[in-house]
């Protein structure tokens, strides 16, 4: 039976050591989007937000949130990134921007949850500088898609991006 490993065997919540594992090369995808009226997308598009150039900012503070991510999650452990990227794709479906972060390390754990945290927060960044004009946004499809590296090896969602 698989075993929750930040359980310890009492139960308790711990940080898993990692001491022992080897230094590999590690990569995360992870997608969000934010589904919004076609008017409000066709002014960001635009750049007729007050707040400014959303996307800029949205991609700043996903690249931030990857880099904040073990002070955000508790038992994350604190990574030196070697890459943080994320895309914005504004013509998928005529109401939302699809948000996608690809976080990357050399180290002895996984980026996974850095890449969720990176679009996550780039989707609420959207939202942020977008309410005024569409408080009835959501924020959907948050999910991991693709890592690679590490025992695991490579692993993919099933349907691809």
């Amino acid at each position: 039976m698989t075993r929750l490993t930040h359980l310890d065997d009492t139960g308790a919540a711990n940080m898993v050591d990692v001491a022992e594992k080897a230094v590999t090369e590690r990569v995360a995808v992870a997608r969000a989007s934010v589904v919004m009226q076609a008017s409000t997308l066709e002014l960001l598009r635009e750049g007729g937000m007050k707040k400014g150039d959303v996307l800029a900012v949205a991609r700043v503070a996903g690249i931030q949130a990857a880099k904040k991510c073990a002070d955000l999650i508790p038992l994350c452990h604190t990574l030196l990134l070697t890459s943080v990227k994320l895309e914005f794709d504004l013509e998928t479906g005529g109401d939302r921007v699809d948000i996608l972060a690809r976080c990357k390390v050399s180290g002895q754990t996984g980026v996974e949850m850095e890449a969720l945290t990176a679009a996550s927060v780039a989707a609420l960044t959207i939202y942020d500088m977008c309410k005024a004009v569409d408080r009835g946004m959501e924020i959907r499809n948050v999910a991991l898609l693709e890592k690679s590296g590490g025992n695991s090896g490579h692993w993919q969602r099933e349907g691809g991006r």
